[in-house]
């Protein structure tokens, strides 16, 4: 390979050109984010992607380094967002409304997508603090939000989250109020029953120790543990009570029901016995630790499915608006057609509209999957959700209303409904049946047997109190939390909580090509060539790349950014459509047309070998620099995708691009060309997943064009959360630039069943022995309140030794 330099020159050397990887648990892992480097590529840079370089970069330039002294050992990378070109006038709008109300100083809440721990808090408050009139800032990470305030008319909001951005960081509307979330209701019920469960224990245990029923204080203490208990029921115990209520009248078994039960049973019981005087059925303590334990174990379950759903914006600033003809905005529903308006660079067109400028170039990558941009001619029709990737404005013709278009029915958001494991079901239903019948057997036997109703009662209010349902309530709740935890640590974040009653069906793994086989955008086959540019010419290709939404000059421009701090070449960018891009005697485009003027023909290449490339920088018409790029798939799908097929798994891929460059993907992948489809509308590939069953099958898509076919797959999931199409959809999604993190989904999914089946087969031990226990009459109130806690610290044992490989690598 020949380069040209214009002017040599060296390059000083960046923190993120250092060789090598800090080791994470003995595999190298990213300077950035700690994700493992999976390619040689990424060993030698020491960074999983150009995200994370240039971010690592960027945080050392600014001194704010101390960052990877507080942040998490491993985070989120921070992926092509970084560089990506977003349309903030909503903020603007936002900015102009709070600068308006009478509030002094102005106030404005946010969200924002990436925070995952206190570094990033740390890095988000530092980096307002540099801001030209920033008052003060509070970053709530729980909920993945901010609130800031400013100097009238010193502060620019818009500036803010440009700068934010290129931290990994993206701004967003702010969502529903964090007081909808279910997690916080839950830690006030718990900390509540927390407190009523010790009163309850600190009034019962002189009773346990030898109280005599005449110590003078023993009435008061007996009253006492009354309330705490009853206090307990109604704020922890009705919880489930209710839950388990509304189940029943929808005709559904719900996991709740059995707590309920025992609950409920205990509670009444106690209730009873304490207004007749009968101690063997007073277990007012039981019931308070029982309701906290089964609390916690819920809250684990939610947390961590909001944890990572606060990772993404609650709300997204979409769809983006258009500028009319007269100079109005719009909303995309606001359009008529026959009303005329402008695109801007890097918007997607909401409706099908006519061209009416010259030319323009469009990508359709998220309609069909096509990776390569396509030009458009005057009075052509362009398609709903096409990307304008030309530098300037277009004008067009409103063809549809935003009702009628493509891109409104892909990007309706249509959440299936929660569904229960079937085996979760049996276990309900078994557990149900079988504790009422073996309490009224056991009532008729005693009340036959003795004639005495109290000693009956006590009996069957211990067999309630003492058939633990510990393992639905407590264990697996934790058992899916720490799965969730696990995963995360390997980038995969589960987004809803009924994905693990599904994932074990799945015997098909449907890909789309384009961003999720493969990369976002084409990659660099020759990077070194960056590296032997000079100052001037790096200068120069910063400039022509810089705001270009060309998916070869966003490319560009993450491999410049990543490798050093450039200042791009003063002046005004021109665009010959569908050839290139020129300033000055500086020019980026197709082999052969080296920017010349209009009406003088070109000079002949100064290499030969140049003519082959994609992408050609030339100075005076004299090529300096030229760039190769390839449709490269992830790194490590042909071996991920090996093992996912030894796992039993059926892999395919549906696309919408072309059938040669489908065919050749799968070749290359190892993939059977008969498992490989190509120029696949959005419909075609929802009717592909119904005519093989879709229900077994997890689908993998990116773009609006797999909307329709996710609304048909038992489960799904994206690589990709900035362009806020898929992820609200989506049951989890998966960062970095491999897809290893499906199969961490599945072994880690294989490893909480298993834990899973662990604690069933003990649960069903104990409640064996223990209503064995209450049968033969042996059970009382201090008995069980042994029991009950050493149950669950068992089962909690199980949970964490059981799970405990999921955290190695």
């Amino acid at each position: 390979m020949t380069v040209l330099v214009q002017q040599s020159g060296t390059v000083a050397t960046e923190p993120s050109a250092a060789k090598g990887a800090p080791s994470r648990g003995g595999r190298p892992a990213c300077r950035h984010c700690g994700a493992p480097l999976i390619d040689a590529r990424m060993l030698e840079t020491g960074f999983c992607c150009a995200g994370c370089s240039y971010v690592y970069r960027l945080i050392h330039e600014q001194g704010l380094a101390g960052y990877y002294r507080i942040k998490d050992e491993v985070t989120a990378p921070a992926d092509a967002g970084v560089f990506q070109l977003r349309d903030y006038s909503w903020l603007e709008e936002a900015q102009r409304v709070a600068e308006a109300a009478p509030r002094d100083p102005p106030l404005l809440t946010l969200d924002v997508q990436g925070i995952s721990c206190a570094g990033c808090v740390w890095l988000i408050e530092r980096v307002f603090q540099t801001m030209p009139g920033a008052r003060d800032v509070y970053v709530n990470a729980q909920y993945g939000s901010m609130r800031l305030r400013w100097v009238r008319g010193q502060f620019s909001a818009v500036a803010f989250a440009r700068k934010l951005q290129t931290f990994g960081y993206l701004v967003g509307p702010a969502g529903e109020a964090p007081s909808d979330s279910e997690s916080r209701a839950l830690v006030r019920r718990i900390g509540l029953c927390a407190a009523f469960a010790m009163n309850v224990m600190l009034f019962t245990l002189p009773t346990y120790f030898g109280m005599e029923p005449t110590f003078e204080w023993a009435g008061l203490f007996r009253l006492l543990s009354l309330l705490f208990g009853t206090l307990s029921f109604l704020v922890g115990g009705t919880y489930f009570v209710g839950r388990a209520a509304r189940a029943l009248r929808e005709g559904a078994m719900h996991i709740d029901l059995p707590i309920a039960i025992g609950v409920l049973g205990a509670y009444l019981g106690s209730l009873y016995g304490w207004l007749a005087g009968m101690e063997r059925l007073v277990y007012f303590d039981f019931v308070s630790t029982f309701i906290l334990l089964m609390l916690v174990g819920r809250w684990a379950q939610t947390a961590a499915v909001e944890r990572n759903r606060i990772r993404l914006l609650r709300r997204q600033p979409r769809p983006q608006r258009v500028r009319l003809a007269g100079g109005s905005m719009a909303a995309p529903d606001q359009i008529q057609p026959r009303d005329r308006f402008f695109l801007a660079a890097g918007q997607t067109l909401p409706i099908e509209a006519r061209l009416e400028s010259g030319e323009a170039l469009f990508s359709l990558a998220s309609i069909n999957g096509e990776a390569e941009p396509r030009l458009f001619r005057a009075a052509q029709r362009v398609p709903a959700g096409a990307v304008n990737v030309t530098r300037g404005d277009v004008s067009l013709e409103a063809l549809q209303s935003w009702d009628d278009s493509l891109l409104a029915q892909l990007m309706h958001s249509s959440d299936r409904e929660s569904e229960n494991h079937p085996l979760v079901e049996k276990i309900v239903r078994g557990y149900v049946a079988g504790i009422i019948l073996v309490a009224l057997a056991a009532g008729a036997f005693w009340l036959l047997r003795t004639g005495d109703a109290r000693r009956t009662g006590a009996v069957v209010v211990a067999v309630l109190v003492v058939s633990c349902p510990c393992a639905i309530g407590l264990a697996f709740p934790l058992a899916d939390e720490t799965a969730a935890v696990a995963l995360r640590r390997r980038g995969v974040f589960i987004r809803v909580a009924d994905l693990w009653n599904r994932l074990g069906r799945v015997r098909k793994l449907v890909f789309d090509k384009t961003g999720t086989l493969t990369l976002e955008r084409p990659v660099l086959l020759n990077p070194d060539v960056l590296e032997r540019l000079d100052d001037p010419a790096r200068a120069a290709l910063l400039a022509l790349v810089q705001d270009n939404p060309h998916p070869v000059s966003e490319s560009l421009r993450e491999e410049l950014l990543a490798r050093s701090t450039v200042v791009p070449l003063a002046g005004a960018v021109e665009e010959i459509v569908g050839l290139g891009v020129r300033l000055g005697r500086w020019s980026l485009g197709r082999p052969g047309w080296a920017g010349a003027p209009a009406g003088e023909p070109p000079k002949p290449p100064s290499l030969a070998d140049a003519s082959a490339a994609d992408a050609v920088l030339t100075f005076d018409q004299n090529v300096v620099a030229w760039f190769r790029f390839a449709d490269h798939p992830r790194s490590d799908a042909r071996r991920e995708i090996e093992l996912l097929e030894r796992a039993g798994l059926a892999v395919y891929i549906l696309s919408g691009d072309r059938p040669d460059k489908v065919t050749a993907l799968a070749t290359e992948l190892g993939l059977s060309p008969e498992r490989a489809r190509g120029e696949l509308t959005p419909r075609e590939k929802a009717d592909w997943i119904d005519q093989h069953g879709h229900s077994d099958v997890l689908m993998l898509g990116d773009g609006a064009n797999d909307s329709l076919a996710f609304d048909h797959a038992l489960c799904r999931g994206t690589p990709v959360i900035h362009r806020g199409v898929l992820e609200r959809k989506a049951d989890f999604y998966y960062l970095g630039r491999g897809i290893a993190g499906l199969r961490d989904l599945f072994e880690i999914d294989r490893l909480r069943r298993r834990t899973h089946t662990t604690v069933l087969v003990f649960s069903v031990a104990y409640n064996v022995a223990a209503v064995g226990l209450a049968l033969a009459g042996r059970m009382n109130p201090l008995l069980a309140a042994v029991l009950m806690p050493l149950n669950s610290l068992l089962t909690l044992a199980l949970v964490t030794g059981g799970m405990r490989s999921a955290f190695r690598r």
